[in-house]
């Protein structure tokens, strides 16, 4: 079989189980089984595969009809340029959620130039951050490595309930070269501290919503990082409540929200101790990220 056929053959069988995008996805995964670019596998269409390649090809073709996601068959995902291992223990990172990611380069850069303008009185000071319900620990671990050489040392932790998950944040971690602490905590049960910004995407999507999410999602992403309860903000009010225990004076609260909890959270904020209360938009223009300051006391 050719590379055209395998191609063809590929396009067809994500075709008939009606795979979004099976076209882009069959050749994606030709690229990925062959280690060929797209240029390459248009310009050599005729060359013969081997039949260890096929089956190799074939067995990943197979995988996505099942609907697993293309990031699990895979076993990576881009997120803020950088490379992001995955699997069956963490949701699959969205651009989405680049938008808190680069909301909280903006807070860090404002902190380090505070930072600055006291050095004298923090020399010994560092810029502490926590990322709750970390999974895969992109958030954390764009944040860190993207500000990688600033002046004031920046410390991270990150937080999850899966033993599993935090496996997978530690290798990407090691995978990105960014040094972090990493523990199993329910949110803030096993967290010491203070914090400058604390970063959160929570489980938020109402439980009887589950069985209407795509495929990839419902059936083999983890539901416990799914599942938001009855109402989708079971989450958000503990860390709203909880947050202010752990956040210095002045320091951030960061939290994704799906596109229509904006008002609802930042209520919850709004019966806090926290000021500069803002709902920020994502790409497509939806609320995604909402944010709060602790208040000066």
């Amino acid at each position: 079989m050719t590379y055209r056929e395998a191609l063809a053959w590929g396009q067809e069988q994500l075709r008939m189980v009606k795979v979004p995008d099976f076209a882009l996805d069959a050749g994606y995964l030709l690229e990925f089984t062959s280690g060929r670019k797209h240029i390459d596998l248009v310009l050599d269409g005729r060359e013969q595969m081997t039949e260890a390649l096929f089956a190799k090809y074939r067995d990943c073709v197979r995988r996505r009809a099942q609907r697993i996601p293309l990031q699990q068959i895979t076993g990576s995902q881009a997120f803020m340029g950088l490379d992001f291992m995955v699997n069956e223990h963490v949701l699959c990172p969205r651009q989405d959620t680049e938008t808190l990611v680069e909301e909280g380069l903006t807070i860090l850069a404002s902190l380090q130039s505070g930072s600055a303008k006291n050095r004298q009185a923090n020399a010994d000071r560092e810029i502490r951050l926590l990322d709750l319900c970390t999974g895969s620990g992109c958030i954390l671990i764009s944040i860190l490595a993207l500000a990688r050489g600033q002046e004031t040392p920046i410390h991270g932790l990150a937080a999850d309930l899966s033993p599993e998950a935090l496996a997978v944040a530690r290798e990407n971690a090691k995978r990105n070269g960014v040094s972090a602490a990493f523990v199993l905590s329910d949110l803030f049960a096993e967290i010491e501290g203070s914090f400058d910004l604390i970063t959160a995407n929570p489980p938020y999507i109402p439980s009887g919503q589950l069985e209407d999410l795509m495929p990839e999602v419902r059936d083999h992403e983890p539901r416990m990082a799914l599942d938001g309860d009855e109402d989708g903000l079971a989450f958000y009010r503990r860390i709203a409540g909880q947050a202010p225990d752990y956040l210095r004076e002045g320091g951030w609260l960061l939290m994704e929200i799906a596109f229509d909890q904006g008002q609802a959270v930042r209520q919850m904020l709004s019966d806090g101790p926290f000021e500069e209360i803002e709902i920020i938009q994502d790409l497509s223009g939806r609320d995604r990220v909402l944010k709060g300051r602790m208040i000066h006391v």
